[in-house]
């Protein structure tokens, strides 16, 4: 009976394990990105775009947004709402560059609901004479739930990925108010 009750709780044991060491999940490209937005202003120049901050996710790591993939989402966005005419990679002939900088990325460990805080800043510089055309602070949430998704390594990375979006779209928000 003993050796029963030390196989099950070491069956216990290993599947507690299993499931706390679940492999994360980056924040996606297609997630971050937002919706269509309506910005309203189509700028006739072409903007190159930096992000910095930002930080892979490993194995045991809970999810993050790598410099990459955020890029990539605010570039695609850039391109959807038809803000800017075109992307320039690097800053060689572009017009403007836009430098998104990841300052923080709060996450919560354990819960049913996960609320994601971001905050960032948003740099516009006009290339050929350096000036700051925006520089903004933009704080951004998201929320997941367990009716968005029942594990907790997927919740994470939806609500990572929703504080994501939203800060893209105030972001691209304000670049379309000037």
């Amino acid at each position: 009976k003993q050796m029963i009750v030390r196989g099950v709780q070491g069956v216990l044991l290993l599947a507690c394990a299993l499931i706390l060491l679940a492999c994360s999940s980056p924040a996606s490209r297609e997630g971050m990105k937002p919706a269509s937005l309506p910005v309203g202003k189509q700028y006739p120049y072409d903007v190159s775009v930096q992000t910095t901050g930002g930080a892979e996710t490993g194995a045991l790591d809970s999810s993050n947004i790598s410099n990459a993939d955020f890029k990539a989402a605010i570039e695609s966005a850039i391109i959807e709402n038809r803000l800017f005419k075109g992307i320039v990679q690097g800053s060689d002939g572009s017009d403007y560059e836009l430098n998104v900088s990841i300052i923080s990325l709060s996450k919560p460990s354990i819960g049913f609901t996960f609320t994601v805080e971001m905050e960032t800043v948003w740099s516009l510089i006009k290339t050929d004479d350096r000036r700051v055309v925006l520089r903004k602070g933009i704080i951004s949430t998201g929320v997941a739930t367990t009716h968005d998704a029942t594990v907790a390594v997927a919740r994470l990375r939806l609500a990572v990925e929703a504080a994501a979006r939203d800060n893209i779209a105030q972001g691209l928000r304000a670049i379309a108010d000037i």
